[in-house]
């Protein structure tokens, strides 16, 4: 049986006097005198290996395996084994591994999630909370057992929840999507510096829609349909407001849930808790950030974009309210007139307030009452109509930025720079290809995607490489700010902050490449930066009691727009308190079997 682990920051060796503790990894023990004072003469290999070998090793491995999937289970395998070489692996090769612990390899696995379940589970200690709407009444049960059976005895810092009823673009996965709160936090150790021993990923297994799993005789999770509103937001009011019992400071992620219940949770508990929906304002922030730059080296005054979305659900409305923020606050424009640069397209068409069908609360914003009888009924028709400058994507339709589209956004675009951003993820989810925007517009287009796309060589030779509109640039800032200030609450104010602090992140040899975001190695540096920032203005909002962090900020000045800066104190605290792998074979993990 292989034992589950955690990282110990403390680097000397020890044992516990408890005979059920074991050292974990023990063949990293570089020493007869350290292997003699553990009691492992005799129990492992005689050959001496380093941390660094390990990871080699665990390298060669993983590039052994031939398809995405088998790469998963086995970095989940080596995760739960031995957390110190995973992490380390990790944070040495981001861009090659990200893909396949978060999108678009995690889609994958949510899908497959009970099917590999037990391949990848930890035999002894719990990776995190399943909570099934029939057990909601003994919650502050299950969070004793949890604490009973954690590797560490400190309270969570942070914690990802999911129902799993919208994951990604693949719709209701019930209980599968654990997947992703999984995922989310791993990112959030390996870019934003968060302890892995204090994050708790969390899944509301209250049932699924999706017939494929409930009749599916090795789904794992609750086998009914998903309750109605007042049982739903009933049940999240018992569970929130027991981890917030137990837990007063943890941070509070909502991932993927239905749109129409990720904004319903938002605005209940925002200003009650620490807490943050990375599908509307995670989602909103990185591509405001990216938008940011677009708009700069687009060739037009940015008050003239006309911005089209396709997509209305709550990552589309949820980043097009974030746009709007920007232009009122950027350049000092009314909301109204803001919102007047915009327009979006749903299933029916182009939104408008006289289409004749009921509007879902959240589409009423941007509903256009300046179409007189126009209706354009399709993508087609709509950019016709609308002419934009700027074409976001949110709709999980793959290819709905067809030739058709993107020759229209070339011609209409000739004088300016097009913005086209195909943001729904996975690829198999993505309105279009970097290959496809580059040779649509020749090879002019400002593109940022919401999946990773490979780079383009152009006919000149030039290698230019793709944006990615990836949330992974900003919501371990903003999380790791959250743990460390604990502000009051998170305020739109505060995200767009994080925003224009990314923009800024983008460094000399970035901008000359003509990038819309900085290169992913430089991730943990970014969200430093970003989480320097929330502190900055979430201490300017007077959210802030710690006076540690209040001294580093210094004086605020009086009615400053939020502007993503931030002290160099303020920073210089941030990083100091960024958790890192350790580096050596030195530290060692103790588990409970």
């Amino acid at each position: 049986m292989s034992p589950s682990v955690t990282v110990s920051s403390d680097s000397s060796p020890k044992r516990s006097s408890s005979p059920e503790t074991i050292i974990s990894g023990a063949s990293l023990v570089k020493s007869p005198e350290e292997r003699k004072q553990l009691h492992l003469t005799g129990l492992i290999p005689g050959g001496i290996s380093t941390l660094g070998l390990e990871e080699s090793l665990a390298l060669e491995q993983l590039r052994q395996k031939e398809t995405p999937l088998q790469k998963y289970i086995y970095l989940a395998c080596l995760r739960n084994a031995t957390p110190d070489i995973f992490y380390n692996l990790v944070a040495h090769h981001l861009k090659e591994i990200a893909p396949i612990i978060y999108t678009p390899t995690v889609g994958k696995a949510c899908q497959e999630f009970s099917h590999i379940y037990p391949s990848i589970a930890p035999l002894n200690h719990p990776d995190g909370l399943y909570v099934s709407l029939n057990q909601v009444d003994n919650i502050d049960e299950i969070i004793q057992n949890y604490r009973h059976s954690a590797v560490s005895p400190d309270d969570p810092q942070i914690t990802v929840i999911t129902d799993g009823s919208r994951i990604l673009g693949l719709g209701d996965l019930g209980m599968n999507g654990m997947g992703i709160p999984i995922g989310k936090l791993q990112l959030y150790v390996v870019a934003g510096g968060l302890d892995p021993r204090r994050c708790l990923p969390i899944v509301l297994d209250f049932g699924t829609d999706n017939q494929k799993y409930l009749d599916d005789p090795h789904y794992l999770g609750l086998r009914q349909k998903r309750p109605d509103d007042n049982v739903f937001y009933a049940a999240c009011e018992k569970v929130i407001s027991a981890l917030h019992r137990a837990w007063p400071g943890m941070f509070i992620q909502f991932e993927d849930f239905s749109t129409e219940h990720a904004f319903g949770l938002l605005e209940l508990w925002r200003n009650r808790v620490q807490s943050f929906n990375d599908d509307i304002q995670g989602t909103g922030s990185v591509i405001l950030s990216g938008f940011i730059r677009a708009v700069e080296l687009a060739g037009i005054d940015p008050l003239k974009q006309r911005i089209l979305f396709v997509g209305a659900g709550s990552a589309g409305v949820g980043v097009a309210k974030q746009l709007v923020d920007y232009f009122v606050i950027e350049h000092g424009i009314p909301e109204d007139q803001a919102k007047r640069m915009f327009w979006l397209v749903d299933s029916r068409g182009l939104i408008t307030a006289n289409r004749g069908d009921k509007l879902a609360p959240h589409k009423v914003y941007f509903a256009r009452d300046d179409n007189d009888d126009t209706q354009c009924p399709d993508l087609s028709s709509t950019v016709d109509y609308v002419r934009p400058t700027a074409l976001i994507g949110l709709s999980t339709i793959y290819k709905a930025f067809n030739d058709e589209i993107l020759a229209k956004m070339d011609q209409i675009n000739q004088h300016n720079r097009p913005i086209i951003f195909p943001l729904s993820n996975p690829e198999t989810k993505a309105e279009c290809t970097f290959e496809e925007a580059m040779k649509a517009t020749n090879e002019r287009v400002l593109f940022a995607s919401g999946t990773a796309f490979p780079n383009y060589t152009t006919k000149s030779g030039e290698v230019r490489v793709p944006g990615q509109g990836n949330n992974m640039y900003v919501f371990p800032g903003i999380g790791l700010g959250a743990v460390l200030a604990r502000p009051a609450k998170i305020t739109d104010t505060m995200i767009f902050a994080a925003s224009k602090a990314l923009a800024n992140s983008v460094n000399d040899d970035e901008i000359k490449a003509g990038d819309l975001y900085p290169r992913i190695e430089r991730i943990r540096e970014v969200s430093a930066r970003v989480a320097a920032a929330i502190i900055h203005q979430a201490v300017s909002e007077g959210l802030v009691e710690d006076k540690e962090y209040i001294d580093t900020v210094g004086p605020i000045e009086a009615n400053k727009k939020p502007d993503g800066s931030f002290s160099q104190a303020t920073l210089k605290k941030v990083q100091d308190n960024m958790w890192s792998p350790p580096d050596s074979h030195i530290s060692y993990s103790q588990v409970k079997l």
